[in-house]
């Protein structure tokens, strides 16, 4: 594939507004699910936010809804065993997938998981993107590409989101973002733009918001 992979553009003050203002609109947990039938009605568009485990989705969650406590974080690998949903406004929802990656769980534990992993991301017609955090500190590991392969088969349009960018200085960060790079290319289903955050810091959260606001 000869795509060019670049880096998110920084939306404009009105645009940081508008998402900020519709970021800050009712957002709530509303279930976790562990089954297909358990699903709520596909009535509303909806992204959802797929990475190893400890890679940073609770904390980037909760950064972008500015709700400290929405998301559960944990440092044990594995603890987030159900697919998350969270209601945004009445319009969409937020939807945070299992961590992989995990070295602590059983093995028919996490062939489960995957199995409903595989199901939700073939089987959900109001799924817009997903999208895939990688730590910025370690960039791209088989583990990863395992999750973009499902993502190319299940012909879901996923976008890298690299997370803890703020621990990753000058050299280091372009080395990093160049293997990040090539390993998105072999992917049909990745987006050409990737966003830089820091959940910590607070960098890049306006854009994603920007990104999921305007997603149609």
């Amino acid at each position: 594939m000869d795509m060019q992979f670049t880096l998110a553009e920084e939306p404009t003050p009105q645009e940081v507004e508008a998402a900020r203002v519709f970021f800050a609109g009712e957002t709530d947990f509303l279930k976790g699910v562990v089954a297909m039938d358990g699903m709520p009605m596909a009535d509303r568009m909806e992204v959802c936010f797929a990475g190893r485990s400890n890679v940073g989705k609770s904390s980037l969650i909760n950064a972008l809804t500015g709700r400290k406590g929405l998301a559960r974080a944990s440092n044990t690998p594995g603890r987030t065993q159900e697919i998350n949903f969270f209601t945004l406004t009445e319009s969409h929802y937020l939807v945070d997938l299992p961590g992989y990656g995990f070295a602590n769980a059983p093995i028919p534990i996490v062939e489960k998981w995957q199995r409903l992993l595989k199901a939700y991301l073939s089987g959900r017609a109001s799924l817009r993107r997903a999208f895939v955090l990688i730590d910025a500190r370690h960039g791209v590991k088989p583990v990863d590409e395992e999750i973009m392969t499902l993502l190319d088969k299940s012909a879901v349009t996923f976008q890298c989101v690299l997370t803890k960018t703020d621990k990753v200085k000058g050299g280091a960060k372009d080395k990093m973002l160049e293997q990040v790079k090539s390993k998105l290319a072999k992917h049909p289903a990745s987006y050409p733009e990737i966003i830089m955050t820091s959940s910590e810091k607070g960098d890049g959260i306006a854009t994603l918001r920007h990104i999921i606001h305007t997603l149609t």
